[in-house]
């Protein structure tokens, strides 16, 4: 199977959030071939999640959560993130019913 580049995912991950009136931009912009991308879901009341992708048991892609607290928690996970791995992409979802879409189809590669 071809992986999509990475600006590819978040361009159409972005053109998705924006048809479902999801507020979302690109908080960092990492290598647009191979960059990792990690989201972060900001529900605006002081808390918030971050997933990344990874692979089930089965070998398939999926979400999981990387960190889950207070905005300020999920901020320190994704910075420790970024020293890691220069080539991170970061998106920031802003929705208070907590919508983010990713385990949608399509979404997982």
């Amino acid at each position: 199977m071809t992986r999509l580049s990475a600006q590819f995912w978040v361009d159409a991950y972005l053109a998705r959030l924006r048809l479902a009136d999801i507020p979302a931009f690109v908080v960092r912009r990492g290598d647009a071939t191979a960059g990792n991308v990690m989201v972060k879901l900001n529900t605006l009341d002081g808390t918030a999640e971050a997933f990344q992708r990874s692979f089930d048991h089965s070998g398939a892609r999926v979400w999981i959560t990387l960190c889950k607290g207070s905005d300020a928690e999920v901020e320190e996970a994704l910075t420790e993130q970024r020293w890691f791995d220069p080539d991170l992409w970061i998106i920031e979802v802003e929705d208070k019913s907590g919508r983010h879409l990713l385990h949608e189809d399509g979404f997982s590669g």
